[in-house]
C-alpha cells in the first residue's frame, strides 16, 4: 500500500460505507428507489445518485454541463446547487443503470486509493473551486459517505453500522462542531459549561466550556454544576446535528436540563451540515 497512513482510516471507512450502500441498492426494485430519505428534497436514487457524484469528482472526472429545474425549492444557496448538479443528471436513470455506474465508480475508487501516494497534506480541489488538504478533503468524504448510509437504512428500514469506522470518524467531526453550536450560535453565557451525554453503540461524554471572551473549547472532563446538560442517543444526536430531524420530533429522546432558553438555543441550532 503507497496509501499514508494518516490517511489509512479515512479510505477504510469509506470502503465500509460505500460497500455497505452498494449491498443495500443492489436488490432494490424501482419503485424503492423513489423512496424518500431523511435528506430533505432527495430520494434513495438521489442520495445515489450525490455519493457517485462525489467519488466521481473525487476521481477527478470533470463535472456534468447540466442546467438545473427552476421548481426544486429544497435548493437554496450556492453549495446546495453545487451538489444538486450531480443528483440532477441522474434523476431518470433506471435502477441497473445506478447500480452499474456506482459499482464502476467503487472499481476506480479503490484502483485510484490503493496508488495514492501524495502526502495528507497536499491541497485538492474542493466544492465551488475551494482548495483544502487531502487529508481534509477525505476525512470530508468519509463522514458524508457514512451519514448517507445511515439516511438510506432509515428510508429502506435497514437499520445498522451505527458503530462503524464511518460513524467513529462522524464522532470526531460532529463533536468538532460543537463549540460553536454552543458559545456562538446558541450564546451561552460566559465562563459556563455546558455537558453532553450521548449513549448507545457509539458512546462519549463531552463538556463545551465557554471563557470570559465567550470562546468555546471542547474538553473531556464532566463539569460541575453546567448551565445545561444533554443526555441522549447516538443515532439521536447524528440526525440532529446532521439536520435530518427537528428537536421537537425527537424530544422524547432527548433530555435536556439547564436554563430553558438555553437548552432551546442549543437545540435550536445543533444541524452543523449544509
Amino acid at each position: 500500500m503507497s496509501l499514508h497512513p494518516t490517511l489509512q482510516p479515512y479510505a477504510d471507512a469509506w470502503t465500509h460505507s460505500i460497500e455497505a450502500i452498494s449491498e443495500l441498492v443492489q436488490p432494490l426494485v424501482e419503485a424503492d428507489w423513489n423512496r424518500r430519505t431523511p435528506c430533505p428534497g432527495w430520494s434513495v436514487r438521489d442520495i445515489v445518485s450525490h455519493v457517485i457524484g462525489l467519488d466521481c469528482e473525487m476521481y477527478g472526472d470533470p463535472r456534468p454541463i447540466h442546467t438545473l429545474p427552476r421548481d426544486l425549492f429544497h435548493v437554496t444557496n450556492d453549495i446546495q446547487r453545487y451538489m444538486e448538479m450531480q443528483v440532477d443528471v441522474r434523476r431518470h436513470h433506471t435502477a441497473p443503470e445506478m447500480t452499474s455506474e456506482l459499482e464502476y465508480t467503487v472499481i476506480r475508487r479503490n484502483r485510484q486509493l490503493r496508488n495514492e501516494s501524495r502526502q495528507p497534506g497536499t491541497m485538492v480541489r474542493g466544492p465551488l473551486g475551494t482548495e483544502l488538504t487531502l487529508e481534509e478533503s477525505m476525512r470530508r468524504h468519509a463522514f458524508n459517505v457514512w451519514v448517507h448510509e445511515q439516511d438510506l437504512r432509515t428510508a429502506l428500514g435497514r437499520p445498522g453500522n451505527l458503530d462503524s469506522p464511518g460513524a467513529h470518524i462522524a464522532r470526531d467531526a460532529l463533536l468538532a462542531e460543537l463549540p460553536a453550536v454552543v458559545a456562538e450560535k446558541a450564546d451561552a453565557p460566559r465562563s459556563s459549561a455546558v455537558v453532553f451525554d450521548v449513549h448507545g453503540p457509539v458512546e462519549f461524554l463531552r463538556t463545551i466550556r465557554v471563557d470570559i471572551h465567550g470562546r468555546g473549547t471542547l474538553e473531556t472532563a464532566p463539569a460541575l454544576g453546567p448551565a445545561a446538560a444533554f443526555t441522549l442517543d447516538w443515532e439521536t444526536f447524528v440526525r440532529l446535528a446532521c439536520g435530518r430531524v427537528t428537536a421537537e420530533a425527537v424530544s422524547d429522546r432527548v433530555k435536556a436540563e439547564g436554563e430553558p432558553e438555553l437548552t432551546a438555543a442549543i437545540l435550536r441550532n445543533f444541524a452543523v451540515t449544509k
